[in-house]
C-alpha cells in the first residue's frame, strides 16, 4: 500500500529534523556556533488524471486533476548565519565580531578555515592562535615582553614592549566575507571552509565597508534560542507521531483485506 511508504518518508524526514534540532541544542553554549534548520520538499507525484485534459469532443476540460504524492525528502539543512549575542569575558585575547565577517585561520593541512570563534591564545612563539593551535591570519606575533595588549575596533593589535612608553603596532586582524556565507562547509572545531556555493573569500580589515568591527574582551555566543528549539522539537515529535499512526492505519487496512473471504 502506497500510504505505508509515504508515511515512512514522513517519519524519516522528522527523524532528520530531530537530529538537526538536537545538534543545535547540544551546541547552544558553543562560541560562534550557527544554528541549522532542516528544510523539506515533496516528492514526485503520480498523476491519474491530468488537469486540463479533454473530456469531450466539444473541448471541455478537466478543471482539477488527480495527483497522489509520494511523500517528503530532506532538501537542505540550511545554516542560519545571524549575529549571536556577545558576552564579556575580561580576557584580553578574546575577540567578538560585531557585524559581517569571519576570522581567517591557517590550518595544518594547508587549507584556510574561517570562524566566528574569537577565543584566541598565544603559542610558544607568541603567535596568535586558536585553542587548537591554528594560526590567526595575517600571522600576528605578541612578544614575551608585551604588556597591556589592546585590540581596537578596526582589528589593530598594539602592546607596550618592555619599558617602552608608547605602544607598538603588532599587526591588524583580517576578516573574510562571502557572497553566500550559508554555502560554507562546516568541518567541526568551530571552523568553516569555502565551497563552490559560497564563492571565494573577500578579505578585508574590520570596520571597513561591509565588514564588522572587533570587540576585545568579548565572545560571540551561539545564535540558538532554546525556546524556539524546544517548540520545533515538539512539532517534529507530533508530526512523527501522526505519520506513525498512518503506518498503523494502513497496516490495519491491509490486514482487513487479507482476512476477507
Amino acid at each position: 500500500m502506497k500510504a505505508l511508504y509515504t508515511a515512512a518518508s514522513g517519519m524519516a524526514a522528522q527523524e532528520r529534523n530531530v537530529e538537526v534540532i538536537s545538534n543545535n541544542i547540544a551546541n547552544m553554549r558553543i562560541t560562534g556556533y550557527k544554528r541549522q534548520r532542516a528544510e523539506f520538499q515533496d516528492l514526485i507525484y503520480q498523476t491519474y488524471r491530468r488537469a486540463g485534459a479533454a473530456t469531450s469532443a466539444a473541448g471541455t476540460q478537466v478543471p482539477v486533476g488527480i495527483e497522489i504524492g509520494s511523500g517528503v525528502k530532506t532538501a537542505t539543512t540550511a545554516r542560519i548565519m545571524s549575529q549571536g549575542s556577545v558576552e564579556p569575558t575580561q580576557k584580553e585575547l578574546d575577540i567578538a565580531i560585531r557585524g559581517e565577517g569571519l576570522f581567517v585561520i591557517s590550518m595544518p593541512d594547508g587549507r584556510t578555515g574561517y570562524t566566528r570563534d574569537g577565543a584566541f591564545e598565544r603559542d610558544n612563539t607568541g603567535k596568535l592562535v586558536t585553542i587548537d593551535g591554528y594560526e590567526v591570519q595575517p600571522g600576528i606575533v605578541i612578544p614575551d615582553t608585551a604588556r597591556s595588549v589592546s585590540i581596537s575596533d578596526d582589528g589593530v593589535v598594539e602592546a607596550f614592549l618592555g619599558n617602552d612608553a608608547t605602544a607598538t603596532n603588532l599587526g591588524q586582524i583580517q576578516l573574510a566575507r562571502f557572497v553566500n556565507k550559508t554555502g560554507l562547509e562546516s568541518i567541526g572545531n568551530n571552523l568553516f571552509v569555502e565551497t563552490g556555493a559560497s564563492g571565494s573569500a573577500q578579505v578585508g580589515v574590520p570596520g571597513s565597508e561591509g565588514y564588522g568591527g572587533t570587540l576585545q574582551g568579548y565572545l560571540e555566543l551561539a545564535n540558538v534560542n532554546a525556546v524556539t528549539e524546544i517548540a520545533d522539537l515538539i512539532a517534529a515529535q507530533r508530526a512523527y507521531e501522526m505519520n506513525s499512526r498512518v503506518v498503523s492505519g494502513a497496516d490495519e487496512m491491509m490486514s482487513s483485506v487479507s482476512q476477507m473471504r
